[in-house]
């Protein structure tokens, strides 16, 4: 699989995905994974960044955004966003893996969920470091690979309650595994009239995630692993399995 078909699998998502996750339904990133990227990102104020995938949380803090993403619907519903509600977002279309902005033009870059389905990680880690500036960061957020590997199965109690997770196939690397699913928290009545999202899925290891941004120059310097709080796990019993353990890692790298 090579990125035009990563891009024309989520160009068939994103209308889908745009309707339903403005509504609302995409409980584990507004409950959870959102606030805790934007919470463990340094200070960016006036400062220059480039997102891969979207770049509203991040202009909101006072960045210069750029946003870039590879499918057409997705620039378009951010476009037109941006007109409605100006946050200085220039938004771009286009490929991660060929990331074409001069050298050193930014002071950060964010990947908010979207490196793990770009199918060489290694081009697009490369393409972010000529684009840092020296000291910039990049800081993303991805699928755990320990905890939600290309299989992996909650196990509850009678309750319904989250106790456990079963996971299997954590060493399988193959490339495009096509994920099937729809939100979980769109009415059931709904969701079963809807196309499931297609997901392109490049799956890796946490060393060998670790050993690509080390080879690439980057110096790691942060990780999390987002857990819901009590209180947040009671508002929205979806995200309550993260406490269990954690379904997303955030990393943030250094040029140095």
């Amino acid at each position: 699989m090579n990125a035009n078909d990563v891009a024309a699998h989520w160009e068939s998502n994103a209308e889908t995905w745009t309707v339903y996750s403005r509504a609302g339904y995409d409980k584990y990133r507004d409950a959870l994974n959102t606030p805790a990227f934007l919470d463990m990102l340094p200070a960016v104020a006036n400062l220059a960044g480039l997102d891969l995938g979207c770049g509203e949380g991040v202009a909101r803090l006072g960045a210069r955004m750029t946003g870039l993403d590879i499918a057409p619907t997705f620039i378009r519903y951010a476009r037109e966003s941006e007109a409605e509600a100006p946050l200085g977002i220039d938004y771009v279309l286009g490929d991660g893996q060929s990331i074409d902005f001069p050298e050193a033009s930014f002071d950060f870059v964010t990947a908010f969920m979207s490196m793990m389905d770009m199918a060489d990680q290694r081009e697009v880690l490369k393409g972010i470091h000529r684009v840092l500036k020296p000291g910039g960061f990049l800081q993303f957020s991805i699928l755990h690979p320990c905890f939600v590997p290309p299989t992996r199965r909650n196990i509850r109690n009678e309750a319904g309650q989250p106790v456990a997770i079963e996971i299997a196939d954590y060493f399988d690397e193959r490339d495009g595994r096509i994920d099937r699913w729809i939100f979980s928290s769109i009415p059931e009545a709904e969701r079963a009239t809807l196309t499931p999202f297609a997901v392109p899925r490049f799956h890796r290891t946490l060393s060998t995630w670790v050993s690509m941004i080390v080879e690439t120059g980057l110096t790691i310097e942060a990780f999390g692993e987002p857990m819901a709080s009590v209180e947040v796990a009671l508002a929205e019993p979806v995200v309550a399995d993260t406490r269990i353990a954690p379904i997303f890692l955030h990393v943030r790298a250094r040029k140095t």
